[in-house]
């Protein structure tokens, strides 16, 4: 399956969401697709890129390939299959939102890896996206359904390009830039995190410990 080489990573999550993807995080969210749909474009360029910018710092890089690792096809053959960035997002989605139930555990893995993508700043994140997006309190639900998902495309990514460490931060380095230069919503959105402590940092004491304390226990 060949990628669009002009779709940034967010579009092309995107493009994998639509259809029953998205019915299913709806009904998890009690919106429509519609609306649910404007408010994952919102998040993704959000999500990826937070992780781009945490990617640029010193080791954060590695400590991001080192997350990644428990999300790779070869170790997580029910979350993430084969093919150009492509998911199994029904086993996925099963998975994240608790075979359709409350989401209990899974909620609980999407809140830390949250944490590690926004640090503290990741309740702001979500109340952010709820404001913007119309869906209220269920911004930050959006993110914790959304955060295993960008995790499990990013490996997928990496293992089927054979990428190193310095391809991912050149690749997640390219989304930031993107994300902020097109604008839109999601990018008002990472610009606003990114920029509220004048520092420009986003949670990098956490990313740093990622390789040795996120998804460690998980399955």
């Amino acid at each position: 399956m060949n990628t669009n080489d002009n779709a940034s990573l967010a579009e092309e999550l995107m493009a994998q969401l639509q259809g029953a993807p998205m019915q299913q995080i709806a009904q998890q969210l009690g919106s429509n697709p519609q609306e649910t749909g404007s408010a994952v474009s919102m998040a993704l360029p959000m999500l990826l890129g937070a992780l781009g910018h945490n990617a640029q710092q010193p080791g954060g890089a590695d400590s991001l390939m080192n997350a990644l690792q428990g999300h790779m096809p070869s170790q997580q053959p029910q979350a993430a299959l084969g093919g150009m960035g492509g998911l199994d997002l029904g086993g996925l989605l099963g998975s994240v939102l608790g075979g359709g139930g409350a989401a209990g555990g899974s909620s609980s893995m999407g809140a830390d890896i949250l944490g590690h993508i926004f640090g503290g700043k990741q309740d702001r994140a979500g109340s952010s996206l709820g404001q913007a997006s119309g869906l209220g309190a269920g911004g930050g639900q959006l993110l914790q359904i959304l955060a295993p998902i960008v995790m499990a495309f990013l490996a997928n990514r990496v293992s089927s390009g054979g990428m190193d460490t310095g391809g991912l931060g050149n690749m997640l380095g390219q989304e930031k830039t993107r994300a902020q230069q097109q604008g839109g919503a999601g990018g008002g959105l990472l610009g606003s995190l990114l920029d509220q402590d004048g520092d420009g940092q986003v949670g990098i004491g956490d990313l740093l410990k990622m390789g040795t304390s996120f998804l460690g226990g998980r399955r």
